[in-house]
């Protein structure tokens, strides 16, 4: 089984079919970055359009059981996220509402601040709001996984604390292995392990020691290295890949409406294209990569498997499932 934590790619057939041939059992899709409600609506319904159109290739998770039934079926089941609160606008009820059209994963901020959490960029980090406290447990409650890969050491921390179920960074590394702001440090690891959480680890160039240059061996001892600190049950894959999209598509992640002038991110070039992955995983098929790299570096078969997908799976197991009335 090989899960990935999150891909924002330009999806179209050719892209389901890529999946397929590299037996990817689910994704975690991201249908918003800044999206009012109205807009995320609109992307839900084209991935139902495309849920009908592509039925041999993809069908939609809403639980446990839709990764088995993906797994059985030969296609590959599809994750609905959000890497922001947006999509709720400033009503607790907005999480019902986005839970019942499909929606199962949701960050609580993207960099900025916001009604919700800090975002990683801001200068102060002020913790999880008042409204986000209401947030969380309306989705503990729901069963919609709260993923803090955008958001501030603290007010990370605080979603840990605050929720009484196990939360995810579905796409970050140790700041250990790379010090961008998007990476997470040794405290937020080991609490996201102590209340059985799972990291995603990345490979957006801007997440790895030398972006494109970074080697195949040095990602997988980075893993190695995890599972080492936290155990292996809380080390999954969250490539982060982004398939397909121009430039604007980048500016849109980057600026959304809140910035007038070009926003960078401190780990950023300046440069207006989108950067390079490294050459060992430029697509779908990098997963296979990984996969022979971990052999390479002397992991059991076991372990490898939890960390391509089982761990994914037994943690979408557990927090899709609505709570216990």
């Amino acid at each position: 089984m090989i899960i990935d934590g999150l891909q924002y790619n330009n999806w179209n057939r050719a892209l389901f079919e890529q999946a397929r041939a590299e037996n990817l059992t689910a994704i975690h899709v991201t249908v918003s970055y800044w999206e009012n409600a109205e807009e995320t609506e609109a992307n839900i319904r084209q991935w139902n359009r495309w849920f009908d159109e592509h039925d041999d290739l993809i069908l939609p998770v809403l639980n446990g059981a839709d990764l088995e039934r993906a797994a059985s079926s030969q296609r590959t089941g599809i994750i609905l996220g959000f890497q922001n609160c947006s999509p709720i606008e400033d009503d607790y009820r907005g999480v019902e509402r986005m839970h019942s059209l499909g929606a199962r994963i949701m960050q609580l901020s993207y960099n900025n601040q916001s009604l919700l959490a800090t975002g990683c960029y801001e200068e102060h980090d002020g913790g999880v709001t008042r409204f986000g406290r209401e947030v969380i447990r309306e989705m503990n409650r729901l069963g919609m996984i709260i993923d803090m890969s955008h958001s501030a050491e603290e007010s990370t921390l605080q979603a840990i604390e605050y929720s009484n179920r196990p939360i995810v960074i579905s796409h970050a590394n140790p700041s250990s292995f790379h010090s961008a702001l998007r990476n997470k440090s040794d405290r937020v690891l080991d609490a996201l392990a102590a209340e059985g959480g799972l990291l995603g680890c990345s490979l957006y160039p801007f997440h790895l020691p030398g972006g494109a240059d970074c080697s195949r061996a040095r990602f997988c001892q980075m893993l190695c290295r995890l599972v080492d600190r936290l155990g292996i049950e809380h080390v999954g894959l969250g490539s982060d890949l982004c398939l397909g999209w121009g430039y604007d598509k980048l500016a849109w992640m980057r600026n959304g409406r809140w910035a007038k002038t070009t926003d960078h991110g401190e780990d950023d070039s300046g440069t207006p294209a989108w950067p390079d992955q490294p050459p060992w995983f430029t697509g779908l098929a990098g997963f296979r990569e990984i996969d022979e790299g971990l052999v390479q570096e002397g992991m059991s078969r076991g372990e490898i498997d939890r960390i391509m997908g089982l761990n994914w799976q037994a943690f979408l197991d557990e927090g899709l499932a609505p709570e216990a009335a």
